[in-house]
């Protein structure tokens, strides 16, 4: 694009373009990309940054990819979309065959959804319909924990932070829920009795009003790219299972290999009654997610005064989405995908070291394909991206966090690049 070009298209976007927890008219730059391919963004004024986000942690086979781009414009020459109320068709099918074969054996059902925000909405329309079903009707709220994000539709919300988190001005007008405390930091460390004890206590003194538990698993992402014990996630399982309440895994951020098990909760050897999945089920091609769940939960709802869950999207088990999900699973297990991850990992650690005990650095972490400086303060979130933009590196920080979730593909000197642009805006603190 001619700088012309690039100025026109810019003067209209802030002013009618509004884009992800931004003002408007926009006071912050955006950065028009014109292509991408491999783990690489080209710009419209020829810059080509690495990825260091996956888009949103979704495209965790980076872009333009053959394979993927074959099952799109394979599908594309059946249909592009076909209501699935009253019809299904082969793809929906075939992902939701390959969704059953790989996550935990009892979720053995499938309901499509068109984000992740929309797969954790059904999760906790599934657990109150549930317990309405079974004639349990003051069982109408959650128990989750603080630092936790699970989206930005009304229900997720409900059980994002209510203090620190970015929903707290909706307070008001949200469900109230019962949070414990944030899980202590460190997926290494041995659980503390005393947030055990914490746990438990809330479990028992609330369980007559419980549905569900609802957490994300070792990975708190959004929320502030929090790492904890397996242990804790183990206690909130068997705490379900005494106070016979359904436990839900919001896997939409976890899922498919970044944490370096292929679910977040295989860390814990732990299964959930409901699963979310979404993000890199597509491979970031198109949006697309899913919550599974048991025959339990199923047979339970479908039994009951409604005798059908109540929810339905428009777009629910499009075919373009599907086929492209089923590509990038098959892609994902065709390659060896945990050395991948697990090379990033270690690349993130001996990256990032230089940045461990920096002037404004409080915590530097790594957890599977996850790199975290955590900082005392919130950062300038411009200053750090041109910083990383001339690294040649496309990072979005936020809040207190300069962190990076790669594409598996990147090789090990992307990787180092990644760091050193995160080191470097470190440094800048």
């Amino acid at each position: 694009m001619s700088p012309e070009e690039i100025e026109g298209l810019l003067a209209f976007d802030r002013q009618h373009v509004w884009h992800p927890y931004a003002p408007m008219p926009a006071t912050a730059p955006v950065h028009p990309v014109v292509s991408a391919s491999g783990v690489r963004l080209t710009l419209a004024d020829g810059r080509e940054l690495i990825d260091g986000m996956s888009s949103w942690w979704a495209a965790v086979h980076g872009y333009n990819h053959p394979v993927l781009n074959a099952a799109i414009t394979d599908q594309l020459g059946s249909m592009a979309h076909v209501m699935f109320g009253g019809l299904t068709h082969p793809p929906a099918v075939r992902l939701a065959s390959l969704l059953v074969g790989l996550t935990p054996a009892p979720l053995t059902k499938v309901f499509f959804a068109d984000s992740g925000s929309v797969a954790v909405e059904v999760a906790i329309k599934m657990a109150l319909q549930f317990w309405r079903s079974q004639g349990s009707t003051s069982r109408n709220r959650l128990l989750t924990v603080r630092g936790g994000y699970h989206g930005d539709t009304f229900g997720d919300m409900a059980v994002c932070d209510p203090v620190n988190g970015m929903h707290h001005l909706f307070a008001d007008v949200m469900p109230q829920h019962v949070f414990a405390d944030e899980p202590p930091l460190g997926y290494d460390a041995e659980p503390d009795p005393a947030y055990l004890a914490h746990l438990a206590e809330l479990v028992r003194t609330h369980a007559h009003e419980l549905a569900a538990i609802i957490v994300e698993p070792i990975v708190q992402g959004a929320g502030g790219m929090r790492f904890y014990s397996p242990g804790y996630l183990r206690a909130l399982r068997e705490l379900a299972d005494e106070y016979d309440l359904l436990l839900i895994l919001d896997e939409i951020a976890t899922g498919f290999g970044r944490s370096g098990e292929l679910w977040g909760c295989d860390h814990a050897s732990v299964v959930p009654d409901i699963m979310c999945v979404g993000k890199a089920l597509t491979g970031g091609y198109l949006t697309m997610a899913a919550t599974l769940c048991t025959d339990r939960v199923a047979h339970g709802i479908s039994s009951g005064e409604a005798g059908v869950l109540m929810h339905g999207p428009t777009y629910m088990a499009n075919p373009l989405a599907a086929a492209v999900a089923c590509a990038s699973i098959e892609l994902l297990l065709s390659r060896d995908w945990h050395t991948e991850v697990a090379t990033i990992s270690q690349g993130l650690c001996e990256g990032l070291a230089p940045a461990v005990g920096l002037p404004g650095v409080s915590d530097v972490r790594v957890l599977g394909a996850i790199g975290v400086v955590h900082t005392e303060h919130p950062v300038d979130v411009p200053t750090v991206q041109k910083i990383a933009m001339d690294h040649g590196v496309w990072l979005r920080p936020f809040n207190r966090l300069i962190y990076a979730m790669p594409p598996y593909t990147c090789t090990p000197a992307e990787i180092t690049q990644i760091t050193q642009a995160m080191t470097a805006a470190a440094h800048a603190l």
